[in-house]
């Protein structure tokens, strides 16, 4: 019995390492097989496998199609709209009285802006008393003239006279008042000079259009000559301003009166003012082969100032429409080419090589490569990029 056990019991422990050995050839047969399916399996040199915290950190967005504006880039500055700023002077020689405005003030059309003492001024008003009073007499005379040759008192030559002398006497008198218009005075003005005969020096320089007074060089006691330069007073309409831009020769063929603009400046970068074109130079400059492209630009708030500098953005044909990548999405590589990282599970990016074009609100216009629908990293590419490239070293 015993060495029936004893037997029973070897035969056991071979049977088990039989199996164990088996097992380990099994194993290490498998393991064999992983390694040269592995090796057998060609590795994408461009495509990078995230583990789950690392892709938490990539976010991807699809391409999708945007209409993309052809259009033309310049620099430029602005300016007063010339064509609503009026640069005020006086009409005749004179010394400043008094200054009614000061820079930045708001003017209405005919308002005062400030006043002289002009000799010619002087000199008007003095015959139009005189006119006033000879048309006076003249008008008298006539009426007695009339009796008279009714009554036959009176040769009808002498009357004849007395009608003419009238006749010249309210034609002065009109001239007079007509030259007291030219200095600023109204008719009710007139009336009060001729009634009350005083003669009154001031002549009031009237604002000619409705705007703000951009400019004050008017000082009371200097003396001012007709289109002395400075001119006393400026005033401009603000409400619309020019864009003033010198465009590259090549661009000019695209370029075309009433095209829309999009004016930005630095110092407010978030904000569009819009416009239009509204010259083109017939000749460019010699020196830079530029030419200078004017637009009208609306500033109700007048938040743009004469001189700033300012970007401007013309369409010059009708939007196409691309596929768009984010601008962060697409990486310039070290020769020059540009890439997107395309994913189907956010796990696996495969490098992809694209041509882009414009650029138009964050968006990269994508030419060819990608197509809407598909997958990319956004703010991640650059962080893909890079381990692609250390992964090859």
């Amino acid at each position: 019995m015993k060495f029936q056990k004893n037997h029973v019991v070897g035969a056991v422990a071979v049977v088990v390492a039989i199996c164990v050995a088996v097992g380990l050839y099994t194993s290490y047969a498998h393991a064999d097989s992983d390694k040269q399916a592995a090796a057998q399996t060609p590795h994408d040199p461009n495509a990078i496998e995230l583990t789950e915290g690392q892709s938490a950190h990539v976010p991807v967005v699809a391409i999708a199609n945007h209409a993309f504006v052809v259009h033309t880039d310049a620099v430029g500055t602005i300016d007063f709209d010339q064509d609503t700023m009026a640069q005020v002077s006086t009409p005749y020689a004179g010394r400043i009285a008094r200054v009614l405005v000061k820079a930045g003030d708001a003017v209405a059309r005919g308002q005062t802006l400030f006043t002289i003492e002009s000799p010619d001024l002087v000199q008007a008003e003095s015959t139009a008393i005189a006119a006033a009073a000879t048309a006076i007499q003249t008008k008298n005379e006539l009426v007695r003239a009339k009796e008279l040759v009714d009554s036959r008192g009176l040769a009808q030559k002498d009357y004849e006279q007395a009608v003419t002398d009238q006749q010249a006497a309210e034609a002065a008198l009109k001239a007079a008042r007509d030259a007291l218009r030219i200095f600023g005075k109204s008719d009710h003005d007139i009336d009060q000079l001729i009634a009350s005969r005083k003669v009154d020096a001031e002549m009031p320089i009237n604002s000619p259009i409705k705007g703000v007074v951009t400019s004050r060089n008017a000082a009371p006691g200097s003396l001012v000559q007709p289109g002395s330069v400075p001119y006393p007073m400026v005033v401009a309409d603000t409400s619309v301003k020019w864009m003033l831009a010198n465009v590259a020769e090549s661009e000019v063929p695209g370029l075309a009166l009433n095209q829309p603009v999009e004016v930005h400046v630095d110092a407010y970068p978030a904000k569009t003012f819009s416009g239009k074109v509204e010259n083109i130079s017939a000749a460019l400059d010699a020196t830079s082969h530029r030419a200078i492209v004017r637009a009208s630009v609306r500033d109700p708030a007048d938040q743009l100032k004469a001189q700033m500098f300012a970007t401007f953005r013309i369409a010059t044909s009708a939007p196409v429409t691309s596929p768009a990548a984010p601008v962060a999405g697409v990486v310039r590589e070290g020769d020059g080419t540009h890439t997107v990282w395309v994913t189907s599970d956010k796990r696996v990016f495969t490098m992809r090589v694209v041509e882009i074009g414009m650029v138009e609100d964050g968006l990269q216009q994508i030419v060819a490569g990608v197509h809407p629908g598909e997958t990319i990293a956004s703010d991640g590419a650059l962080f893909l990029s890079n381990a692609r490239t250390l992964n090859q070293q």
